[in-house]
């Protein structure tokens, strides 16, 4: 159960990633027959939210533990 938590978060990230270049050319090529920008950056803002509530539940299931405190 760790490692498919682990696993999907890191897909995630890398979508969040992904999508953040997409706009990046979206930005610069300005060409109106693609989609905008701001569509790009959505769906970024989207996994990102999606992998900070599956890190809640995680939390608060108790299937994943936070790090302890390092001193």
């Amino acid at each position: 159960m760790v490692i498919a938590a682990k696993v999907i978060l890191v897909l995630l990230m890398v979508f969040m990633f992904v999508n953040l270049y997409r706009a990046l050319f979206a930005m610069l090529r300005n060409d109106p027959n693609k989609p905008p920008m701001t569509k790009y950056l959505g769906q970024r803002v989207l996994f990102s939210m999606i992998a900070i509530i599956i890190v809640v539940l995680l939390l608060s299931s108790g299937v994943i533990q936070p790090n302890p405190r390092p001193y």
